[in-house]
């Protein structure tokens, strides 16, 4: 048997890359026709009815997201692979949810990669007829109900009308009397998943999804969709008459998907009910209010949501650009009490937030995304290793830990062990340890009084000794390796654009202005004020003013 592909991408080449990629007839496959827009797409499957069809995410027009759901409302025994330039998991998460084979990336296609998702479509479409479904499945469309559901919990309009349209259509919620909406929130998905890949996350949420509607039953009895940021709508259709019987029900349900989540995937989450409701044009409302039990003081998707004032916990959904201007300095300089200042100052607004808040959890992921930046950046040599990754507080610790003020402890800790992390790489390289403890000792002390002296004493040798191998290793006298550092200190407090020069003088360690201008033009080739003026438009020639001798 021959199964027909059909190709779908604007771009000739890319249809003829696919077309040459692949013996497809060697395979038991043939390409029964290619198109260079969904419109014609939609004519060719129509007319041709292949078994599979690869689609192009972006197109003109009508696009391939739009496209597929298209599709799998229309032609849904049509197995369908997405193919896009882009690691979009916005896309992923859409495609997959709405039934795609799988996602995959033009520029990481090869000839085992095609034909692996080819069979896989075939095998989809042949597990769906072996379940003795083939007349019921190509009606019903899970994917397109739970798109539609996510729709609701996210306040689309149209949506509920919608989804009222499908749920007749497919015969769903049959015998149902009373209806319940429910929404279940992974605690800590936004910090585990920040050094994931959108493929990672997306194949995390799969898991997640499937896994609740394994323990929920028949999706159409009842339905677990998910919404964003880890987090899960459920709607129940329940028989019984009695309110209170139904979110009893409903309670039961949730406290069990919860149990199964840890003990399966290992994955903490909190949910709540809303309230049951007698029609399916209530469900918004009745998810609406379920949001609002989860988080009192967050601003649902929905109309009319109750006002956020200014002065609200939530109105923190992030760090400010002078937060992460500070923090990225403090980094710079190897500032370990300047980094934990920061910190302290960011988590003051969480406390007395749920540690599942989007404001916790947004304010969270971005600080460790900055900290996983300055790692990579900050390495000469290869910092960032398993080795050295190892070191730093486990990601998995976020999913044990119970409150903000837990979270920002643990925040601190990576910090600090970032830091000397950085310091240890600034100071290593082809050094000796007693020259590489010299290093770590001006760049931990350099913005106070250092000398070839107090080095020696802290590392436990003679200070002539100290000053032959650190010349002879560095090429430099200690006294002219402080003030390099200090230098370069002072380029980043100019850079930073925050202080003025007579500021940047006094941070750094020197101990007149005057030495500062001397020695800063003797490493840079310019003085302070010519280095500041060169940075951009001037702005800071604008702010100067105190005058130097120069």
């Amino acid at each position: 048997m021959m199964y027909r592909v059909l190709l779908v991408d604007d771009e000739p080449l890319v249809r003829n890359d696919l077309r040459s990629l692949l013996d497809f007839r060697a395979h038991g496959f043939e390409i029964c026709g290619e198109a260079q827009s969904a419109e014609s797409a939609l004519d060719m499957i129509e007319e041709q009815r292949p078994d599979v069809a690869i689609l192009d995410v972006n197109m003109p027009g009508m696009n391939g997201v739009d496209l597929n759901r298209m599709i799998k409302e229309r032609y849904p025994a049509v197995q369908t692979i997405m193919l896009s330039s882009y690691d979009d998991y916005d896309y992923v998460r859409d495609c997959l949810k709405n039934g795609s084979v799988d996602y995959l990336l033009k520029h990481r296609l090869d000839k085992e990669t095609l034909l692996a998702m080819l069979e896989k479509a075939v095998q989809a479409g042949k597990l769906s007829e072996a379940a003795g479904e083939a007349e019921e499945s190509s009606l019903f469309n899970a994917g397109l109900v739970r798109s539609q559901i996510a729709d609701l919990a996210r306040g689309k309009a149209e949506a509920a009308r919608e989804l009222e349209g499908s749920i007749r259509r497919y015969g769903m919620y049959p015998q149902a009397n009373l209806y319940v909406a429910a929404v279940l929130q992974i605690i800590p998905f936004l910090l585990l998943t920040e050094s994931n890949t959108d493929v990672q996350t997306n194949r995390l949420v799969q898991q997640v999804v499937e896994l609740m509607q394994q323990s929920l039953g028949d999706a159409r009895e009842r339905t677990a969709a998910y919404v964003e940021d880890g987090r899960i709508a459920v709607v129940f259709a329940i028989r019984e008459r009695s309110e209170h019987a139904a979110a009893s029900e409903a309670a039961r349900s949730m406290s069990k998907l919860g149990h199964a989540l840890e003990m399966y995937l290992n994955l903490k989450s909190i949910y709540a009910v809303g309230h049951v409701c007698n029609s399916l044009s209530q469900l918004g409302a009745s998810y609406a209010s379920a949001e609002r039990a989860l988080d009192p003081n967050a601003q649902t998707a929905h109309p009319n949501p109750e006002p956020r004032g200014k002065g609200t916990r939530e109105s923190r959904v992030a760090l400010t650009i002078e937060e992460q201007k500070q923090l990225l300095l403090a980094i710079e300089r190897l500032d370990g009490q300047g980094a934990q200042r920061l910190i302290a100052s960011v988590f003051e607004p969480l406390h007395g937030l749920p540690l599942h808040s989007h404001a916790v959890q947004m304010t969270v992921s971005e600080l460790l995304h900055i900290g996983d930046k300055a790692l990579k950046k900050g390495n000469r040599s290869p910092l960032g290793t398993t080795k050295d990754a190892d070191r730093l507080p486990s990601r998995g610790e976020l999913n044990r830990l119970g409150s903000v003020g837990e979270l920002e402890k643990w925040l601190q800790s990576f910090y600090g062990v970032l830091l000397v992390l950085l310091k240890e790489h600034h100071a290593t390289g082809s050094y000796s340890r007693h020259v590489s403890q010299a290093i770590g000792f001006i760049l931990e002390r350099y913005s106070d009084i250092v000398t070839l002296e107090l080095a020696a004493g802290f590392i436990g040798l003679n200070a002539s000794y100290l000053s032959r191998i650190f010349k002879e290793e560095t090429q430099s006298t200690f006294s002219e390796y402080v003030n390099r550092v200090r230098v370069d200190a002072a380029r980043r407090l100019l850079e930073s654009g925050q202080y003025t020069i007579k500021q940047v003088s006094d941070q750094v360690g020197f101990s007149t202005h005057n030495y500062f201008f001397k020695v800063f033009k003797e490493v840079t080739g310019m003085t302070p004020q010519a280095y500041w003026n060169s940075l951009g438009d001037g702005k800071a020639a604008a702010k100067q003013s105190v005058k130097y001798v120069e």
